[in-house]
Order: structure tokens, then C-alpha cells, then sequence
């Protein structure tokens, strides 16, 4: 079992320019240009980027000089743009078995500033309830950790001077902007520059100063620098000054910035029978938190595959009969790297009757694609016939303005990240997780020699001592809290310990299940091909043994052979054995087939409602490991069934726990699906109750969550006669830049509703209600003594944030690389829990995820709300039938 992480959100690099004598170094956007050359990335910098947009179908008019290696049109006059409004995937891909995230990536040269600023002052939000005056408990013992950040230790006390600038006449391109306004560093001093707020510790003479200049090109353009006023060390914009002033310092390394963070290209990972590389990199943030200003540095890697899109193009039209529609289905979608600007594109659609021959207009002249990037990159297209790729500005970068697509050039365009047949390749994960998998010991190290760079590199610590900044040596220590082991419930109540590791898989196999069928399994049915006969016996044997063993009767299953393994055949097996009315339907396949997968899942789940269980025939034929992955399937079957195969002793009568997540849908990227499972009361009976609904992709407000509530809600009443006292709501899915969004609007709703529902239910009072955000997307780590923290460490103090009531858990215990803490934020509570018990309920509810007989990353409910989401999207694209709501089928 995996957990999902993601990347944290880091903000593009600003320029930054010294003011001492004699300097004369040209400020501009980070480029590869002023470092070695790595094989892998064209380092050509051209001074102006081009923009255009499209006038006809055959030909690009000319909207301002071209500038650009990018050919923009607008959306509205290309006739075959499909337009996506979905947010792209994330190109940075940390190789852990991780989802690619939303918002990440570039798609465009002149996204604002406006845009990154309040991408800055969102994650500010003050979620902190009133009524919380502190938010560190002091349960459990107490241990030392050591974390990823370092304090800085030498505070700037300068004021900076805020002003405005514009371009007449207007230029787009922020790396152009920062070139002609370097001519004027000796009136300006030294000064930070965004691309439309400059900031510096001199004032100017005048409120506005007006600057006439010339560029390379003999172009008159008018500055105008307007003065907007003082930014003290006690504003949230200083962080973000300090985060501008470590990013540039940071370029002293020779680090390349893809994106929005840096790695170095010169110390790449060769895998060349994945023909991909790995890139070696830090992801860093300075933020302000309890007592200090902490920097946090992560170590990231960047997968870069070595194959271009044109490559993917040629194989397409070798091996496939549609070749368009294969390359469509690997294309859409991709996110791509152009080496000759070092960017990021996520592409949206493939124009097939255009190709490199097109022409355009430049400066009055017609000139083709060919020989538009010859004259300007030095570049040959080898290829004129190949089609046209076009990439839709991303929906945040149209909120800033911006009304354009991009067109590239196959041939010109790299792949980055990794697909879902790459995920699935066992030997690719293993030789990555090789290079990218660190142990604690290793990371710390990792850390403390960027430290050491930094503070030594000279370009580095020169920009830091101007802007009187220092940071210390040492990594943060944090005093943790390690929770005490959980007791575990098992057949007739009997109680055991966890476990220092989490992990009582050998209880599970000898206590017996919490709850069984009290008939046992009687009707069910399996299916298999003929050939896979003797398999499918010997599994069915040890499957009913495990069973036994644990103290769940299982009768034997009828059994229905097929001739064959296609899809129909499975099928028309299965409505053969629904005439039986079968408690559950097991189907022996044999390899993982997706679309076999989803056809018997959509048999099972929206047709005939019948809980079914998929096992492969290298499962089954596994007799080395065979009675543990019986173990595990038969606890999956009696979830399947609605029973309990464990419990936790829960303190709490009256509790509701209410898990949700989202899923995007595999076939169209506008819908997505979310789930949600709710517990009943786990003090009075351990049951659940799960229901999904289809939503929007481009909205983080979950607009179908209150009719989802309300079904478990009346679910709960059904069940026990009355409302739940308490709700325990914990979301997943929110990244940082959503938090306010979801913060004012979302949990607003579920408090107004939640007592107009209890006012028609005639309770005196609504309950006592807590929505806790959920994020693994997280870049701390906590170190013990060089070693993962055991499971039930609690940081809630130092590195955790004053406007929030926060904390971190490290709930697994992970035996290779270094464990990551989730972090939970408790934005709205009147539940009337202290921090203590806030916490311990929160790990209590790691505990009962049915399918690992140990601790999970997040709650069970969440966990469970993941599956569900996960399932429907990828294999049902539809909400199944009721019938199924109070099982988890889903396992």
C-alpha cells in the first residue's frame, strides 16, 4: 500500500541587482545560459520572445513584433482548439508513487505578478478558532526530533519601498522587461524587480519618475515608476521579499530553475533503458512561524525523459491502426518541456492539418515555423509533415488576463513526468526509488550541504549580507509527543496492544474478526477460465482455511468455468450467477486488464449490485505467500459483506466521522467524483456508510457535499433513532491556494445547513461540529536521532503556523526512506476537544483502514473517501447503486 504526496508550491525566481560600484552585470530571468551546459538542455537565450495571434486558418498575423519561440493565437478564433478548462497536472514528479497535482507547471511568458503575490497571501489565511487559546497538548511521551528547516537567525530590520512599473509601449515578457530596466540601476540602486512591482531600500526623489530608454533594437519605450509605498518587517509581503532574496542567492549554486524550483542538471541520473533522467533539486520556503522565521528545504528530484513528443508521434504511427486517436490518447494531457526556453506546457489538443510549414507573419514578412526557428534558435526541423501542438493557457493565468493558446513543434518538445503504464512498470519504480528513497541519515546529510553551500558559495552569501539576512547552521529541533499504542478490539472484545510498528497482522490472523456474518458466506460464486482450473481450487481452499482461522465460516462457492478470458465471457458468467442471488461474486483473471477490471466492476456495482472480488492468477498461483494474501482477501471480503474485521475503543458516544475526497474522471477530464464515508457511531456498532456523487473538476467547492451529507446523516438517524452529538468532518483534496475558498464559503454552508437540518429533525440544539483540511502535500520531514519518528509522534509547536490550528502526525511506521508527517488544520471547531484529544482521535482513526492490518497516512474514513473516488472514476464513471452504500465494496 502507498500513500500519496505531492509537491509543496514554490514561486517563480525574481531578479535581483546589486548597487555596488563598478557592477555592470546584466540582471535577468535564471537561465541556464550562465552555467555549464548540461547535454540534455539547449541553453540558447534569446533576447526577445515573440507573440502572435492568429487572424485566419492559414495564416498568423503579426499582434505585436514577434518576440518568441511560442506562436499564441486567440482561443476564440481557432476553430479546432478544443478549449479545457480543467487546472494541468503537475511536470514535477518526486517519484514515490506519487499522483501528479494540480496548479504546478507554466503555460505562459506573461502570467502577472498580481497572480504569484496573492498565490502568497492566500496560504495566510487565519483559520485559527477563537475559542482556541492554545492549540499544544501534552499528552504521551515526550521525545527531541529534528526537522528540515533552519532558523534565520539574523532578522532584517529594513524598510523596502514598494513601486509600480510600467512599460509604454507595453511589454509582455518579464525576462525583456528586467533587461531594459537594468540600464537605470545606478538611479535605482539595488532592487528586487517581479516583472510589475519593484521593490527597494531606496526611496526615490519623486513620487512618480518617468524614464525614457532605448532597447537593443532601437525601440523607444517610456518607464513610468510609481511609488506605492512602505513594506515593514511586520507585513506579510516582507516574507515574500525574503523569499524572492533566498531564490535569487540560491542562483549562486549554478542550479537551473525549471518551473519553480531548482535543480542541477550537472549531477542528472542517467536510466538510459527508461531512456529518462533523474535531476537532483531543493524545493524552499520562508515562512513565518510560531516563534521565528524558518526556511524550509526539501530535496526533490525532477524526472526528465529523454524521448520527445515526436518520437512518441513516430511510434504511434508504426504500431497503431488509428495512429491519430493513439496519439491523441498519449498526448492530451502531457505536460512537456521546450529546451530552447527552458518551459513548461501542458498540452491541450493536436492540430493534424497544420504542420511546420505554416506561415505567419514577422515584422511585415511571411516566414514558416522552419524557418522562424532556424533564424532565431539555430534549430532544424528535421520533420515538416508532422502535426502541430497546441497548449491552452492555463484557467488561473486567463483569470490574470490572458487570452491565449500556444503552438509548438513536436520535434522541439520533451516529456516530462511519468505515465500510468511507467507507474505500473515495478522495474522503472524500483531503479528510481534507488536514487530518490533516502533515509533519514542520508537526507539530514543532504540538507546540511546545502546549508554549506549557501553559506559558502560567495554570489550566494554576497546577496544574502545585502540584505543583512543569515541563516543558521543547524537544523530546527522540535519537542514531539509519541502517543501511546492503541488498543486494538478484536472477536468478543478481546484487546491487544498495536504494536511499536503499528502492525498486528499476526493478532488479526489468530483473535478472529471483530464482527462476521452469523450464517457465514454461503452464496457466492467464482469464476475462472478452464485453464486456470487448478489455480482457482487450490486459492479457493486456502481462502476458506484462512477464513476459519479467524472465525468467519465460508461455505464453498459455486463455480462456473469459462472458455475464455474476454470481457464478454466474464460478463455473461456473472449474470449467469446473479440469478442465484450470490452474497458476492469472485472472478479469477488472468493478468491486471483495465478495461476487464472495469467491466466487471461496472456488472457488480451498477447493474446488479453484488459486492465483487478481482484476484489475478499470479496471486493465486503465488504458494510461497499464499496464506497471507488469502489472509488479506478474506478480511476484504467480510468488509465486502458489511462487517468489521477489527476496532478501536473510541471514548466518544454520539461521534460521526466523515471523510471526503475527489477523484478526476479518467475518460473526461470536466468531471470528477466525490466520495464520501461516514462512520455510525463506531462506540455503539463499527459500521459505515459510503456514497459518491459527480461534481466539477475546475471547482474545489464541493457543490453536491451537503446531499451526500444529508444521506449519511439520515443514514446515522435510521440507524440509532437520532442525530449525531458530534461531527468530526475531515477534507482531503484542498491544496494551499484553495484553503480560503473552501475556508469561507464551504464550511460556512455545512454550519448554516447543518442547523436548519437539526431545527426540522426537532433536536434542541445543532451538533458540536469540527471540519479538519487534511494535506500530505507537504514538504516537513522530522527526524529522530537519524531515524523515522515512531508512529504516534505529534508536532504541534515551532514549526507549525500561529494563524492555525495545526499539527502534524506521523501515524505509519516506514521502514525505507523517510516518513512524512500529514498535516491537519482545524479551521472550524466548536466540538469541545482539547488539542490532546483532538490529536488522539485523529490517530485512532488511522487504525481501521480494512485493507492493511496496521496504521495509514491519513484517516481511515479519508482513506476510504480516496478508494471510492479512485474507483469511480477510473473504472465505473457513474455513482454505483444504493444497495451498496452501508458496504465497503470498494476495498
Amino acid at each position: 500500500m502507498s500513500d500519496d504526496q505531492s509537491r509543496g508550491r514554490r514561486r517563480p525566481s525574481r531578479e535581483y541587482h546589486s548597487s555596488e560600484p563598478g557592477t555592470s552585470r546584466r540582471p535577468r530571468e535564471r537561465s541556464i545560459s550562465e552555467e555549464p551546459k548540461p547535454k540534455v538542455i539547449k541553453t540558447e537565450v534569446v533576447d526577445s520572445p515573440d507573440r502572435y495571434s492568429r487572424a485566419s486558418s492559414s495564416n498568423v498575423s503579426v499582434k505585436r513584433e514577434p518576440e518568441s519561440p511560442e506562436h499564441r493565437r486567440s482561443p476564440s478564433a481557432a476553430s479546432n482548439v478544443s478549449v479545457k478548462k480543467e487546472e494541468p497536472d503537475d511536470y514535477d514528479e518526486r517519484v514515490k508513487k506519487e499522483p501528479r497535482d494540480r496548479n504546478r507547471g507554466e503555460a505562459s511568458t506573461s502570467r502577472s505578478a498580481r497572480d504569484r503575490v496573492n498565490r502568497y497571501e492566500v496560504s495566510l489565511v487565519y483559520t485559527k478558532p477563537s475559542d482556541v487559546i492554545s492549540k499544544t497538548g501534552s499528552l504521551g511521551k515526550e521525545i527531541t526530533l529534528q526537522t528540515n528547516y533552519f532558523r534565520l537567525i539574523k532578522t532584517p530590520t529594513w524598510k523596502i519601498h514598494q513601486y509600480h512599473v510600467t512599460f509604454a509601449p507595453e511589454i509582455e515578457l518579464r525576462r525583456l522587461k528586467s533587461g531594459i530596466l537594468s540600464e537605470h540601476r545606478e538611479l535605482l540602486g539595488g532592487y528586487l524587480y517581479d516583472g510589475s512591482k519593484l521593490f527597494t531600500t531606496t526611496k526615490l526623489k519623486e513620487e512618480k519618475t518617468i524614464l525614457h530608454t532605448k532597447s537593443k533594437q532601437g525601440e523607444n519605450f517610456v518607464i513610468t515608476i510609481k511609488y506605492v509605498g512602505v513594506i515593514s518587517m511586520t507585513e506579510w509581503q516582507s516574507l515574500q521579499i525574503l523569499n524572492l532574496i533566498l531564490r535569487r542567492s540560491m542562483e549562486g549554486l549554478k542550479l537551473q530553475l525549471v518551473g519553480r524550483n531548482f535543480y542541477d542538471p550537472v549531477a542528472k541520473i542517467d536510466l538510459r533503458e527508461y531512456r529518462m533522467q533523474l535531476w537532483p533539486g531543493y524545493q524552499t520556503s520562508i515562512r513565518q512561524h510560531e516563534k521565528d522565521i524558518l526556511l524550509c528545504a526539501e530535496i526533490a528530484h525532477k524526472v526528465m525523459r529523454t524521448e520527445t513528443v515526436y518520437d512518441i508521434f513516430r511510434r504511434c504511427q508504426e504500431n497503431a491502426r488509428d495512429f491519430r486517436e493513439d496519439f491523441k490518447r498519449h498526448i492530451i494531457g502531457l505536460t512537456v518541456l521546450t529546451d530552447y526556453n527552458n518551459k513548461t506546457y501542458r498540452i491541450n489538443d493536436i492540430d493534424f492539418q497544420k504542420t511546420p510549414r505554416e506561415t505567419f507573419s514577422m515584422k511585415g514578412e511571411k516566414v514558416t515555423f522552419m524557418d522562424y526557428y532556424y533564424q532565431k534558435y539555430n534549430i532544424r526541423i528535421r520533420d515538416p509533415q508532422q502535426p502541430l501542438l497546441i497548449s491552452k493557457a492555463k484557467e488561473r493565468s486567463l483569470r490574470g488576463g490572458e487570452k491565449e493558446v500556444v503552438i509548438l513543434i513536436p520535434e522541439l518538445c520533451r516529456a516530462t513526468g511519468l505515465n500510468d503504464s511507467m507507474r505500473n512498470n515495478f522495474q522503472l519504480m524500483r531503479a528510481m526509488a534507488d536514487h530518490t528513497r533516502m533515509n533519514p541519515d542520508r537526507r539530514i546529510d543532504r540538507l546540511r550541504t546545502f546549508n554549506d553551500r549557501l553559506q559558502q558559495t560567495e554570489d550566494s552569501v554576497r546577496i544574502l549580507t545585502d540584505w543583512n539576512m543569515k541563516l543558521d547552521t543547524r537544523l530546527v529541533e522540535v519537542k514531539g509527543r509519541i502517543l501511546d499504542q492503541q488498543k486494538i478490539v478484536f472477536r468478543d472484545h478481546r484487546k491487544e496492544p498495536s504494536g511499536e510498528q503499528a502492525d498486528w497482522t499476526r493478532h488479526c490472523r489468530s483473535m478472529g474478526m471483530f464482527t462476521t456474518p452469523s450464517r457465514g458466506l454461503e452464496r457466492w460464486a467464482v469464476i475462472a477460465t478452464n485453464r486456470n482450473s487448478r489455480d482457482l481450487r487450490n486459492f479457493v481452499e486456502s481462502l476458506i482455511r484462512a477464513a476459519n482461522g479467524m472465525n468467519m465460516r465460508m461455505e464453498r462457492p459455486r463455480e462456473v468455468m469459462i472458455y475464455d478470458d474476454r470481457n464478454h465471457s466474464f460478463i455473461q458468467a456473472m449474470e449467469e450467477c446473479c440469478r442465484q442471488d450470490p452474497q458476492l461474486i469472485m472472478c479469477l483473471v488472468p493478468n491486471n486488464n483495465a478495461e476487464r477490471y472495469a467491466s466487471i466492476k461496472k456488472k457488480g456495482c451498477l447493474e446488479r449490485a453484488v459486492p465483487t472480488q478481482v484476484i489475478t492468477q499470479k496471486s493465486a498461483g503465488n504458494q510461497r505467500g499464499l496464506m497471507s494474501i488469502c489472509t488479506k482477501v478474506a478480511i476484504q471480503i467480510n468488509c465486502k459483506l458489511g462487517y468489521t474485521p477489527w476496532m478501536i475503543d473510541v471514548p466518544l458516544s454520539g461521534l460521526m466521522t466523515i471523510g471526503y475526497d475527489v477523484a478526476k474522471s479518467a475518460r473526461d477530464k470536466s468531471k470528477a467524483y466525490g466520495a464520501l464515508v461516514a462512520t455510525m457511531d463506531l462506540k455503539v456498532n463499527a459500521t459505515f456508510y459510503s456514497t459518491v456523487a459527480e461534481c466539477s473538476s475546475h471547482d474545489v467547492l464541493a457543490n453536491s457535499l451537503w446531499p451526500m451529507m444529508t444521506k449519511a446523516l439520515r443514514q446515522y438517524k435510521k440507524e440509532h433513532d437520532k442525530l449525531p452529538n458530534r461531527i468530526l468532518f475531515y477534507r482531503d483534496g484542498v491544496g494551499e491556494g484553495s484553503l480560503k475558498q473552501v475556508y469561507e464559503h464551504e464550511v460556512k454552508d455545512i454550519v448554516e445547513k447543518l442547523e436548519q437540518e437539526y431545527k426540522r429533525a426537532r433536536m434542541e440544539k445543532p451538533p458540536m461540529f469540527a471540519y479538519v483540511v487534511v494535506t500530505k502535500s507537504i514538504n516537513t520531514r522530522v527526524f529522530a536521532r537519524g531515524r523515522n519518528p515512531p508512529p504516534g509522534t505529534v508536532v504541534d509547536d515551532v514549526v507549525t503556523l500561529p494563524e492555525r490550528y495545526d499539527f502534524y502526525l506521523v501515524s505509519q511506521s516506514v521502514r525505507q526512506g523517510t516518513v512524512a508527517p500529514t498535516s491537519y488544520n482545524v479551521v472550524y471547531s466548536n466540538i469541545r476537544l482539547t488539542p490532546d484529544q483532538m490529536q488522539l482521535l485523529t490517530y485512532k482513526m488511522t487504525h481501521l483502514y480494512y485493507n492493511w492490518s496496521g496504521t495509514t497516512r491519513v484517516p481511515a474514513v479519508c482513506q476510504y473517501a480516496k478508494k471510492l473516488a479512485s474507483l469511480v472514476a477510473s473504472s465505473l464513471y457513474q455513482p454505483p447503486q444504493n444497495a451498496l452504500e452501508k458496504k465497503l465494496y470498494y476495498l
